[in-house]
C-alpha cells in the first residue's frame, strides 16, 4: 500500500470517530445544529473512501487503454468530493426547515458540546497532517479531503458557540440560523473544491513558477541547441507532463541531439519528479522568429 493510500486509510477511520463523537453529541443536546454537523461528517467518511479509491487507482502503472496512466482519477475523487459537500449543505438547509417549523430548545450540556470539541480537534489535527502530507505526494484527492476537514473545524466551533448561546439567551432560533450557517459555509467549501478540481480536469498548464523553472533548466541544460519553442505543459493529479520543440544545428549528428535531450530531461526530472518529458528535434530551417526560447 502506498504513503498515499494509508493516508487514505487512516482518514476513513478518523471519520467513522469523528462521526460516533458527534451522533452521541446529537442525542445528548438534541440541537439541530450539532445534527447538522455530525450530516458534515457522513460526507466526510464518504469523501474519504473517494479518497482511498482514487490514490489506489492513480498508483496503477500505465496499460495499454490507459497509456498516460491513471492520474485524473484523484481529480475525478476531488470534484466528486464537491459535489458532496454540496449535498450535504443541501440536507442541512432541510433540516433548518424542518427546525423552524417545529421549534424546540437544545439541551446545552458540557457532556454534548464538550464530545463536539474533541471532534474538532481530532479532524483539525488530521486536516494538518493532509494537507502537508497531500502537497508533498502531489495528492489533489488527500489536500481536498483536508480542506474538507479544516472546513469542519470551522463549523464545529461554530455550533458548539451557537448552542451554549442559544442556552444562555433562551433565543431558541439561535440553534437553526447557526446551522444555516454552517450549509452556506459548507456550500462556498464545496464550491473551492470544485473550482480547484476543474484545472485539473481542463489539463491547465504549470503554475507560473513552474514554467519559469522549466525554462531556466532548458536554457541552462541546452547547450548546443539553437532554441526551444512551443513549450507547453499540463498536469493530472501528482503528474507533470511537458513536451516541446527543440532546434538544433541542421549539422549536428542525431547522437549529439539526443544528448542534449537527456540532459534536458535529466535537469527537468530532477526539479519535477516523476515528470513525463517529450521532445521533439528540428533542424535550424525551422526555427521561430518570436516566441521562441533562445539557447
Amino acid at each position: 500500500m502506498t504513503r498515499a493510500a494509508r493516508l487514505a486509510m487512516i482518514s476513513l477511520l478518523v471519520g467513522l470517530c469523528v462521526l460516533a463523537l458527534k451522533l452521541v453529541a446529537w442525542r445528548v443536546t438534541g440541537s439541530l445544529a450539532i445534527l447538522s454537523d455530525a450530516l458534515e461528517s457522513i460526507v466526510n467518511i464518504g469523501t474519504a473512501a473517494m479518497a482511498l479509491w482514487a490514490v489506489r487507482v492513480a498508483a496503477r502503472p500505465p496499460d495499454a487503454e490507459h497509456p498516460f496512466g491513471h492520474h485524473k482519477a484523484e481529480i475525478l475523487s476531488a470534484t466528486a468530493e464537491g459535489v458532496l459537500i454540496v449535498l450535504a449543505a443541501v440536507f442541512i438547509l432541510d433540516a433548518v426547515r424542518t427546525g423552524l417549523a417545529e421549534p424546540a430548545m437544545p439541551q446545552a450540556t458540557w457532556t454534548g458540546l464538550g464530545l463536539v470539541a474533541v471532534a474538532a480537534a481530532l479532524n483539525a489535527g488530521w486536516a494538518l497532517v493532509l494537507i502537508r502530507r497531500g502537497q508533498a505526494l502531489r495528492a489533489p484527492a488527500l489536500v481536498a479531503d483536508g480542506r474538507h476537514l479544516l472546513a469542519d473545524v470551522v463549523t464545529s466551533a461554530g455550533v458548539v458557540a451557537g448552542v451554549a448561546a442559544a442556552r444562555a439567551t433562551g433565543w431558541w432560533w439561535l440553534d437553526p440560523l447557526i446551522a444555516a450557517c454552517v450549509a452556506f459555509y459548507i456550500l462556498w467549501a464545496g464550491w473551492r473544491v470544485i473550482r480547484a478540481s476543474a484545472s485539473g480536469l481542463l489539463d491547465e498548464s504549470l503554475s507560473e513558477a513552474e514554467q519559469a523553472a522549466l525554462h531556466r533548466i532548458i536554457a541552462a541544460q541546452g547547450d548546443g541547441a539553437v532554441e526551444a519553442h512551443d513549450i507547453r505543459t499540463r498536469h493530472a493529479g501528482p503528474a507533470r507532463f511537458v513536451e516541446f520543440h527543440l532546434v538544433v544545428p541542421g549539422a549536428m549528428r542525431v547522437e549529439d541531439a539526443h544528448g542534449i535531450c537527456d540532459r534536458i530531461e535529466a535537469g527537468i526530472r530532477e526539479e519535477m519528479p516523476g515528470a513525463r518529458v517529450l521532445i521533439h528535434v528540428e533542424p535550424e530551417h525551422k526555427a521561430h522568429e518570436t516566441g521562441a526560447l533562445v539557447l
